[in-house]
Formats: structure tokens, C-alpha cells, sequence
């Protein structure tokens, strides 16, 4: 076989096919891909020949029978799941049948990502990786655990640093190759162990480009540009500056600077002349629905104006691989169809509100005509530049927008958007009714985020989707601020395009007598509204049945302006539907007529961790979660966690072991977002 692709000796083996891995991505929205998409671009010119695949296409790979080495990168849900394109492929290695040789064979590398502010920080890598492990697999290289929380290029890019000298040992160990020794000379054959290397231990020259003040690969008239901007700022000016989106200080204003290399263009923009609907779904209580909003009209026309086509907003787009591009395995974005306006691409398709990565950062340098800016996006896409990258633009969530405002000299072509700018995701909510009580009808609660920018001054933003519906709904709640309809001055109800969320576990138990605990402050309590009137509606129908004991506990900020659904829920608790209602108000002092003896939810779960240790562990009961992930959905774990240590006389981490076995019974389920 080998002969027919190559005219090597067999002493010189086919490099592209013996130093071949499988390379595999489970991303929920589009990081884990793109950081495999980097990998493999980076592959080739280390020698190697990345075989890259989404976790999900189970067709076109086949570990069982697997004899290259695997790489693996996987994110992880804000409940600490496997994203959903890797859920097959975990229901699949978790069969109990599997004898524990299974994967013997398999050598592999994992790079998890995750936020250290939720629950289960990387649990989705972690999941994956333990399971290969019990099937027998080994690691080739130590796995790397990325914090979205303090920024995932931290732990990403010396790992994949990394991974070219752990992947070229692996191969030089294998059995009966050892002569490769000969041509691969950045490779030890000393040992032949095959013990996983380590990250942090690689000191493997890494693909960047060393770019000093005086590069001699730049033109001469940047060169000048940079050095008369440089004598015009004298080292005591420099000094007094402080840091910014625009402008940095010594030592990194004068470092020579490691950047990423250009990424390579592939899209092909044409611009030519051209010459709402509902979804109907079931559902039931617990479920989540996707919302397709769009981007902010201003937003755009702002852009379209800063890229200097607002004139040319609706023409239509057409795309097209360019011919040379050095990009493996280019392909059109399935989320740009074909034939749209440009300006319905920016609203509807492409998130204009992402934090632009380090290389789209890299690829604007090469658009940007000023010295002085051109540096500026130098160091921010550079290592030395890591800081003021994480300060300015990640904590900042500063935009493409943003960018472009900042650094006018900045023109970057269309086709550059289309490569780097993801896709505009959905925005989840949760039911807040029962198809029951409500046939036909879908209910959902949200609050309207905004916030200051802090790029520009004084421009307050909401958020994406909350901002819109907000503008839809406007209509409705203050009809006296509108102009009068056709039909008498009643405002019409908005449409909102929706779609099913993939099937969940967050639903009642099957069996109404099993006790049910649930925790939801502020929107949080929107599913459990369903679990009540759904519950009711069961009542009603089977009055002689047998239901368990339902508690809630609800918080929010001011008991007079935050609680949601006030009256309803005195309705079900009145009824005997909610057995227990606990509320908390965290900035309300404690003498309204309510009295709320604690701030927040866990304080009251504290306070009633007798009742809630017996039920759960005792009664077989059922906890849910819904609400805030990086704050209370963590503090409500850590009193579980308490309460279970105390009632039961164990230590913390038997504790953690019971309320890991309640995940994994599906009798502790969360639905989260930060």
C-alpha cells in the first residue's frame, strides 16, 4: 500500500501516512473547533498529517480499530455535560458491556475546556478521558485543562507547543520505526517508554514569527512610519501613559514581540445588485427553546458605515474558496446561506458582538496602514501581549466594533468578517408554563441586561437577544407610549422565530409521588412555574392520587420590585400544590411582611438542611437548579455538600461522592448559564 503513495526506500517510510493522528473536536459553540482547526493547520509544517473530524461523524472514524495516535478536544456545558455533538459518542463508551481492553490499543492526547467559575469545571473533557482510561487507552501526553475563566490561550497554546514533541516521540517508540530516528532529528530515541510527556516540561520551537521594531521582512516605509513615532514619544512621556485599549507601557511597548502566524484567507467576497415564521412544537415542563434574535440595528449600520459599505447594504453576498488559499480543508460557512443581503448576514448570521480572537487580531495588523496602531494589535495578539489582550479586549468583551472605532487606520476586507467573526448563536430560555394549563401557548421570562461599554464611553448596551425582545415587547406593556394600530390602538403581539432545544433530563419524575426539591432565584423560577401548573393540572384530573411534597426556593433582589411570579406561586402554595415556599430577598432588610430571615437561597437551604438531607437522601427525592452558574448554582452545591457532610457524619469528600452519585442518578439536575 505505502509503495503506491510513495517512492521512498523502505527505510524512509512514508512520513505523511506513519505520521498520520486522528484528530477529533466536541464543541458546543464552535471553540473546540477552532482550536482543532488551529492544530491542524499547524500540523503540516511540524511534519505530521492531522485527520480531523467533529466527534459526532462516528462514520468516518473508527476507534476500535484506530492505530494512529488520537487527539481530542472537548468543551464542556455550563451544567458540566459533554456538548451535544459528543453525546453519542459518550453514550457509546459508557456501555457497561465494554470489557475494560477495549481501547488497549488507543494512545491519545485530551485538551478540555472549561470555566473554573461554573460547578464542574472541564467535566466534559474529564467524563471522556476517564472513560477511555477504564477502557483501557493511555495517554501519549498529559492532559490540558483550559480556563475560559482566566483565558483558554493560556493552558492552549503551550499545549499545543507541546504536543509536536509528545506526538514525535509516540512515533519514534513505536515498535520496528525506531530508524526514523535518522530524519527526525528533533526526537529523542533514548527511551522507549511510552510515558505521556509533559506540557509544561516541551521546550519545542513553537510556529510564530519574531517580529522586532527594525523586521527587516516589512516594508521600508512602515519601518520609517514606526521609528518617527517612536522619536516623537519620548521615554518620560511614555512613562506617565497608562495602559490601554490603544496604548501600551514599557516593558511590552518595547519588547520584541512573538505574534501568531497570519492565518491563512480563503473566502472570496462578491457583492452583486439584487434585482417570519412561527414554529409550532410540543413541550413539556423543564424543556428549553432556542430564540433566533439578531444583532442591534445601530450596531450594524455602525459597522457598515465604519467598513465604508452602508451604500452597498443590500447587495447580495456571494461566496467562493479562493484558489490559492494555503487553508486545509477550506470550507464555506454553513451559517452564511447562500444569496443574502449583506446586511442580513451581519444582523441575522454573524455574532458582531464576539471578542475577536488572537488571530483575527493578527490578521487586522496586516489591514491596519498606522505605525503606531499596527503595533498596538502587535502586542495585543502576542504572548508578551497576553495581559493586556486579557484586560482590554476578553474582560472588556470588546467587539470587532470596538476594534475598528479604535484603530481607524484599521480596513480590514469583507471576506476577513466572514472567516473570523462565528456564528450568531440562539439564545436559550426556559419553559415557563405547561402545555396543560396552557395548550397552543409557550410562556418564557427574562430580564433585560445592559451594561456600559468599556471601550467607548458613555454608550450603554443590552444584551443581544434581551435587548431585542425588549424593543418587541415594548409595544405591548406601554401601549400609550406607541402611536395608535388599525384596530382600535391595540398593540399586535410580536413573532419570534423559536426551536427545540436538543431532549434534556430537567423534567418531573415520572412517578407524582417522589418529593422534589427546587432552587431557582430571579428567571430561575421559570420552569418551575410549569412543574406547578402542570402539577396542578394532574391533581385536578387524579384527585385521589398520591403527589409528593414539593418545595421551592425562591430569591431575588427586592421583594417589592424582583418577585417574579408573587402571585401565582401564593396561588399554588395556598392550593397545597407547593408544599413549601422559601424566599429570600438579598437587599431587602428583613422587615417587610414577608419575613425572609436569610439573603439568598443556600442561606435557606442551610436552614432547612435537616428536611432537605431526609428527603434526598432518605425519600429518593429529586433537587433541580435553575439560574446563575458561576454564583449560585456553585454556592448551593457547596451547602449540599455541607448539609450532606453534617446530616450523614462524613467528611467533605464522601459528601462530594454522594452528591456526585445524585448527578449521575439524575436526581440532581441543573439548567445554568453565567
Amino acid at each position: 500500500m505505502l509503495s503506491q503513495r510513495c517512492s521512498y526506500s523502505s527505510c524512509s517510510v512514508c512520513l505523511e501516512e506513519m505520521r498520520r493522528f486522528l484528530l477529533l473536536y466536541a464543541t458546543q459553540q464552535g471553540q473546540a473547533k477552532a482550536i482543532a482547526e488551529e492544530i491542524c493547520e499547524k500540523a503540516a509544517a511540524h511534519g505530521f498529517s492531522a485527520d480531523l473530524h467533529c466527534i459526532s461523524e462516528s462514520d468516518k472514524y473508527d476507534l476500535k480499530t484506530e492505530t494512529a495516535p488520537l487527539v481530542v478536544v472537548v468543551s464542556t456545558t455550563g451544567t458540566g455535560d459533554p456538548p451535544d455533538t459528543a453525546r453519542k459518542f459518550v453514550k457509546k463508551i459508557q456501555d457497561k458491556t465494554l470489557p475494560g481492553d477495549f481501547f488497549a490499543h488507543l494512545r491519545y492526547g485530551l485538551l478540555g475546556l472549561g470555566d473554573s467559575e461554573y460547578t464542574y469545571f472541564c467535566n466534559g473533557g474529564k467524563v471522556i478521558d476517564k472513560r477511555l482510561q477504564e477502557l483501557g487507552a493511555r495517554h501519549f501526553y498529559d492532559t490540558g485543562h483550559a480556563d475560559d475563566c482566566v483565558g483558554l490561550e493560556l493552558v492552549v497554546e503551550p499545549w499545543i507547543d507541546g504536543l509536536w514533541a509528545a506526538l514525535t516521540k509516540h512515533f519514534v517508540s513505536r515498535k520496528g520505526i525506531e530508524q526514523m530516528s535518522v530524519t527526525l532529528t528533533t526526537a529523542s530515541t533514548a527511551s522507549q517508554r511510552m510515558d505521556p510527556v509533559k506540557p509544561e516540561l516541551i521546550h519545542i520551537e513553537s510556529q510564530v514569527e519574531l517580529l522586532r521594531l527594525d523586521d527587516s521582512g516589512r516594508k521600508d516605509s512602515e519601518v520609517l512610519e514606526q521609528n518617527a513615532v517612536n522619536r516623537d514619544q519620548s521615554s518620560a512621556l511614555i512613562a506617565e501613559l497608562e495602559s490601554s485599549l490603544t496604548h501600551s507601557i514599557p516593558p511590552l511597548s518595547q519588547a520584541s514581540l512573538n505574534i501568531p502566524a497570519l492565518p491563512p484567507e480563503y473566502l472570496q467576497v462578491h457583492l452583486h445588485e439584487s434585482p417570519g415564521q412561527k414554529t409550532d412544537f410540543s413541550y413539556q415542563p423543564g424543556d428549553a427553546f432556542n430564540v433566533i434574535c439578531p444583532n442591534s440595528d445601530s450596531e450594524v449600520q455602525s459597522l457598515l458605515q465604519r467598513l465604508q459599505l452602508a451604500d452597498q447594504r443590500e447587495h447580495h453576498v456571494l461566496l467562493n474558496i479562493k484558489a490559492d488559499t494555503k487553508k486545509k480543508g477550506a470550507a464555506l460557512p454553513q451559517h452564511i446561506p447562500e444569496r443574502c443581503s449583506l446586511q442580513f448576514i451581519l444582523t441575522w448570521c454573524l455574532e458582531i458582538r464576539a471578542v475577536p480572537k488572537k488571530a483575527f487580531l493578527r490578521a487586522l495588523v496586516d489591514c491596519t496602514s498606522d505605525g503606531a496602531e499596527k503595533r498596538r494589535l502587535q502586542e495585543l495578539c502576542s504572548r508578551q501581549g497576553a495581559a493586556d489582550y486579557n484586560h482590554f479586549v476578553r474582560d472588556a468583551c470588546a467587539s470587532l466594533l470596538d476594534l475598528l472605532l479604535a484603530f481607524p487606520s484599521c480596513q480590514p476586507p469583507l471576506s476577513l468578517l466572514f472567516e473570523h467573526l462565528p456564528k450568531l448563536q440562539p439564545r436559550p430560555y426556559s419553559c415557563a408554563s405547561s402545555s396543560l394549563s396552557h395548550p397552543g401557548k409557550l410562556h418564557f421570562v427574562f430580564n433585560v441586561v445592559e451594561f456600559l461599554s468599556t471601550t467607548t464611553p458613555v454608550v450603554l448596551r443590552r444584551g443581544v437577544c434581551t435587548g431585542w425582545l425588549a424593543t418587541l415587547v415594548e409595544s405591548v406593556l406601554q401601549p400609550n407610549r406607541h402611536a395608535s394600530h388599525a384596530d382600535g390602538g391595540k398593540a399586535l403581539a410580536p413573532q419570534i422565530s423559536i426551536s427545540p432545544r436538543t431532549a434534556n433530563s430537567f423534567h418531573l419524575p415520572n412517578d407524582p409521588s417522589i418529593p422534589i426539591i427546587m432552587v431557582g432565584p430571579g428567571t430561575g423560577v421559570a420552569p418551575f412555574i410549569g412543574f406547578l401548573q402542570h402539577r396542578e393540572k394532574l391533581q385536578e384530573q387524579h384527585p385521589d392520587g398520591h403527589y409528593g411534597a414539593m418545595w421551592l426556593f425562591f430569591g431575588c433582589r427586592h421583594q417589592e420590585r424582583d418577585y417574579l411570579f408573587r402571585e401565582e406561586l401564593r396561588h399554588f402554595h395556598e392550593r397545597g400544590i407547593l408544599t413549601h415556599l422559601k424566599v429570600s430577598f438579598s437587599r431587602d432588610s428583613p422587615a417587610g411582611k414577608e419575613q425572609a430571615p436569610v439573603k439568598y437561597v443556600q442561606d435557606n437551604i442551610q436552614l432547612h438542611s435537616k428536611q432537605v438531607a431526609r428527603l434526598l437522601l432518605h425519600e429518593n427525592g429529586y433537587i433541580y437548579v435553575c439560574g446563575d452558574a458561576k454564583n449560585m448554582a456553585r454556592d448551593v452545591n457547596d451547602t449540599l455538600v455541607e448539609i450532606i457532610s453534617k446530616e450523614v457524619g462524613v467528611d467533605k469528600l464522601e459528601a462530594m461522592k454522594t452528591l456526585a452519585t445524585l448527578k449521575e442518578e439524575k436526581r440532581y439536575l441543573q439548567d445554568v448559564w453565567s
